[in-house]
């Protein structure tokens, strides 16, 4: 809409209220500031403000800083239900990204058999000794469908599958928060906020002992010395499966 009132297109912007405009104080003036710049008004019905006016500057600025005040008391309100729901170890799935299981009858996590089989597979050929590379190459040779039902996978998404504990029935809440109502910046959690490990919370695809070696030997690939590289620029090296004696030949 912004980008078809710059281009001339729309005279006049009817909004049901300030808090539907934005709820950012800052960005609701800039906005009201740049459209009447190109000479287009902003109407507000609910607070009876025409931004064409000379007093609507004031206005606006009073009225958009009780809605930010409200999204921000909103938004704790939400947070906190949040956070009680975690404590009491409510696990919330999401279904259409996640490998290997599907909503039940009774909206609980049920196995998905063939895509069980896939997750094990990357399990397995992980422990065997093949790098995401190798299994993202032999999963596509096979046609094998991701989450989304594509043939295509990505070396972060089997990555993420191998570090993704609910395969083995338990449930990390709260990897990652919002910092504000505002930005809604979403940043992992490092410990600004609590976490809750729920055990034993849904049907297991991998065994738990399978799970352990799998973080075991990741933490060994991913913390393992830095090699001769040219253009290396981290003191992490990369791994590689092509030989039996790599990294144990020096």
């Amino acid at each position: 809409m912004i980008a078809a009132c710059k281009r001339g297109r729309i005279d006049l912007i009817l909004t049901k209220s300030l808090s539907r405009f934005a709820r950012n104080t800052v960005d609701c003036l800039e906005t009201v500031r740049m459209l009447k710049a190109n000479g287009i008004g902003v109407i507000f019905e609910k607070e009876n403000i025409n931004t064409l006016t000379q007093s609507s500057k004031f206005l606006i600025t009073l009225f958009s800083g009780f809605a930010q005040a409200e999204s921000e008391s909103l938004s704790k309100n939400v947070s906190w239900g949040m956070q009680k729901s975690m404590e009491a170890g409510n696990v919330v799935f999401q279904f259409t990204r996640l490998l290997g299981y599907r909503r039940g009858a009774d909206n609980k996590p049920e196995i998905v058999p063939e895509d069980a089989e896939t997750i094990r597979r990357i399990y397995r050929r992980y422990l065997e000794g093949a790098s995401t590379h190798i299994i993202k190459a032999e999963l596509e040779e096979d046609n094998v469908p991701t989450s989304l039902g594509v043939q295509k996978w990505n070396v972060g998404v089997i990555q993420s599958i191998l570090k993704n504990e609910k395969y083995c029935g338990d449930a990390l809440l709260q990897k990652t928060y919002v910092t504000d109502c505002v930005s809604k910046k979403v940043k992992k959690n490092n410990g600004e906020k609590p976490m809750y490990y729920i055990q034993d919370n849904h049907p297991v695809i991998v065994p738990r002992e399978i799970y352990r070696r799998v973080q075991e030997k990741m933490s060994r690939r991913f913390g393992k010395r830095r090699v001769a590289q040219k253009y290396v620029k981290t003191e992490q090296g990369k791994y590689s499966s092509k030989y039996a004696l790599t990294e144990l030949l020096v």
